[in-house]
């Protein structure tokens, strides 16, 4: 009893209650428990992340398991500046290793584990190493399609960690495309294709939405999307609600974005006598039959009845979801959400931001109000200022670590990451009274970075 006392008490102590983390059950391991004759020693967090770090090492799955559940908590509960200081490297290749052999629960943990690093570091040195450090072995990890719990907590963990630390746009493609071949791989001699679930589509759709928000529409490939928007409508017709809002959310951003063009391709066919205004004018008229085609969907989508055994919740969310959209794609108006945190109101005025807010919050879980408050990454990327409740000058609780950190605005944000928060931000301050054009690129187009 003794020992499963001291698992609860140090369970306790990280405060973490997400129901939907994968980590939720988990504690670390009772033999890193530190235990003095009959008297238990409880230690500090710090030392209960050393000991979790250091289990990390063992042999046995399980234990290393527990100990990425572990530190998935500490991560949540806290922002651990001071410990990603010291212990960054170490971590670091730990969950790597952890990715590359572990089962797939422990790939699953690790991957998370890799994107709350990610987040906590914010955008620099950290955050390119880590993507640099990562990508490979996610890639390699992403080929063997079992699990969907593993798959999904891979492709969140990848787009997480491009979005921090993608600094080239090159960068950015390339996850996007790792992402995107998920559900439309590559088939080679030895490459077997496999129908993915409704949650692992769901999962690449978001991610993919996720990394398309922190992208100049101008400067897209149109050779790599061009099939986009014919899947994401044909996803609209798929049974699984989850999919099908997905998709929406997708469909919107790029018309947010103004490049339907780029996501369409461009109209097949020999040039006839008028030569290049006849295929500017097929072409519009393709892009204007996909606009029509995909405006239908969301409409009936907005009004659809519920089916047999179909849960009110799931089909209210679904109504809600396209009634937004078609609001959007009819007058250009944008949902505009906000939420109070701290007693501040965080605000979104674009589908960019939605889909960066939902899947942040989906992917913190019950650690996002945390970083909501505490995370200056956050702060820059959503344009929020929360109250502070101490100054780091003059608290003593503040160790000297974090006091640089507070100081030093490049460690937390690079230049690049900045400007283009900047521009976000000032886009949704010069929007006139909600009004968006949806144009087909061009002039028209509106950027959103």
């Amino acid at each position: 009893m003794g020992k499963r006392n001291s698992q609860r008490k140090n369970a306790a102590m990280l405060d973490f209650d997400d129901d939907d983390s994968a980590s939720s059950s988990s504690t670390v391991p009772s033999e890193n428990m530190q235990v003095s004759g009959a008297e238990e020693v409880q230690p500090d967090k710090e030392a209960l992340l050393d000991q979790s770090l250091d289990a990390l090492y063992e042999k046995r799955g399980s234990t290393r398991e527990n100990a990425l559940s572990a530190i998935i908590e500490a991560f949540n509960s806290n922002l651990q500046n001071e410990f990603v200081e010291k212990k960054f490297v170490t971590l670091l290749h730990q969950c790597v290793n952890s990715i590359k052999r572990g089962s797939a629960r422990e790939i699953s943990l690790a991957s998370h584990a890799v994107g709350l690093l990610a987040l906590t570091t914010g955008p620099g040195d950290k955050a390119q190493e880590i993507l640099e450090e990562s990508v490979l072995p996610i890639s390699q990890a992403l080929k063997s399609r079992h699990e969907t719990s593993k798959i999904s907590s891979l492709l969140e963990c990848l787009a997480i960690i491009t979005f921090v630390g993608g600094n080239e746009l090159e960068e950015t493609e390339k996850s996007m495309q790792m992402i995107w071949q998920v559900v439309h791989p590559k088939l080679g001699s030895n490459v077997v294709a496999t129908k993915p679930s409704p949650a692992i589509i769901t999962t690449v759709v978001s991610a993919w939405s996720f990394l398309l928000t922190t992208m100049d529409g101008r400067t897209l490939d149109p050779k790599n999307w061009q099939e986009s928007i014919s899947y994401f409508s044909s996803l609209l017709d798929k049974e699984d609600r989850s999919v099908r809002i997905a998709a929406g959310e997708a469909l919107a951003l790029i018309f947010e974005i103004g490049n339907l063009e780029k996501f369409s391709g461009e109209a097949k066919g020999p040039k006839d006598s008028s030569g290049h205004e006849g295929n500017k004018t097929r072409e519009f008229a393709h892009i204007q039959g996909l606009r029509a085609k995909i405006v239908n969907q969301v409409r009936s989508l907005s009004v659809e009845a519920g089916g047999k055994g179909s849960a009110k919740k799931d089909l209210n969310s679904q109504r809600n979801s396209f009634r937004d959209i078609l609001e959007f794609l009819e007058d250009g108006y944008s949902p505009e959400t906000s939420m109070k945190i701290g007693g501040e109101s965080l605000r979104t005025t674009t589908w960019c931001q939605l889909i960066q807010l939902n899947f942040l919050k989906h992917f913190l879980g019950g650690g996002f109000v945390k970083h909501m408050q505490e995370n200056e990454f956050l702060h820059e990327v959503f344009g929020f200022n929360p109250k502070k409740k101490h100054s780091s000058e003059t608290d003593p609780r503040v160790s000297s670590i974090e006091k640089r950190l507070y100081k030093s605005p490049n460690s937390v944000l690079n230049k690049a990451r900045t400007q283009l928060l900047n521009k976000q931000r000032m886009i949704s301050r010069d929007k006139n009274t909600g009004h968006y054009a949806v144009g087909f690129g061009g002039e028209e187009a509106l950027e959103v970075a």
